[in-house]
């Protein structure tokens, strides 16, 4: 769930000094979009995994629906953490269209990022691996494997809930991006995530795909086909929302001669 970040790329000992490489500074090469596409894809279904899986060992464990988002939330914050430390120097680790569609924009203006094409490719492996992730979760606890889930989430204040918590990650992920701090993405993604399942009405969905994957099991983190539209619809006001608010606050300084 982050841009794209340029890293460095240790060159391997045994290649002869004759074999041109990249000038210092400059960016290093991008990895086949098979596997941007693979990480994308295996990312957010261990990300639905865990957000679905949780759930449900939660709720076989506990009936306090307290307790219940308190292990949900906590699982997903180091899930979260760890996928996108393991994945980020691949792929970004978007695991959202929101987030691959907001850095698509921003690259049109100039910035760092994504292609149509690549978006053509990122956004189809992040919903088949959302409901992957989904179909894995309920097999692992024996559940049925794709049953559609009966929790409404189409009440007006739960799709603001999703308006601030989409708008908070895109202003995260991109402010962090304009100050050159995306090493910091890992913890700082994965703590605003933990923080808004509990600030933010709707538990903080925050992805199209995770929110599509998660109409395939009727369990604990569960939402209905019926209310998917209207979360998509308001996750991606939030995107606008947090674009413009990162134009706003981060403004980039102009070059002086």
């Amino acid at each position: 769930m982050t841009a794209t970040e340029p890293a460095a790329v240790p060159v391997p000992a045994d290649i002869p000094a004759d074999v041109p490489q990249p000038a210092p500074g400059a960016t290093p090469p991008r990895s086949p979009l098979i596997a941007r596409a693979a990480a994308e894809l295996v990312g957010t279904a261990a990300l639905v995994a865990v957000v679905v899986g949780s759930g449900i060992q939660a709720t076989k464990l506990t009936q306090d629906v307290a307790l219940q988002l308190l292990a949900n939330s906590t699982a997903t914050v180091f899930g979260l953490g760890v996928l996108i430390a393991l994945l980020g120097p691949v792929s970004g680790a978007h695991f959202n269209p929101a987030v691959t569609l907001a850095e698509w924009w921003t690259a049109r203006r100039g910035a760092a990022g994504v292609t149509a094409r690549e978006v053509a490719v990122y956004v189809p492996s992040q919903i088949a691996g959302a409901i992957a992730g989904a179909i894995l979760a309920d097999a692992m606890f024996g559940e049925p494997l794709v049953t559609w889930s009966t929790h409404d989430r189409s009440a007006g204040n739960l799709l603001l809930g999703e308006v601030v918590a989409t708008a908070g990650l895109i202003l995260l992920i991109f402010g962090l991006a304009r100050t050159d701090r995306l090493r910091f993405a890992p913890v700082a993604v994965a703590s605003y995530i933990g923080a808004a399942y509990w600030f933010t009405s709707s538990t903080s969905f925050a992805n199209p795909a995770v929110t599509i994957g998660r109409a395939f099991t009727d369990t604990f983190a569960g939402i209905a086909p019926a209310s998917v539209p209207g979360f998509i619809g308001m996750q991606l006001v939030g995107v606008v929302l947090g674009l413009a608010l990162v134009a706003v606050i981060f403004v980039r300084r102009r070059q002086t001669t």
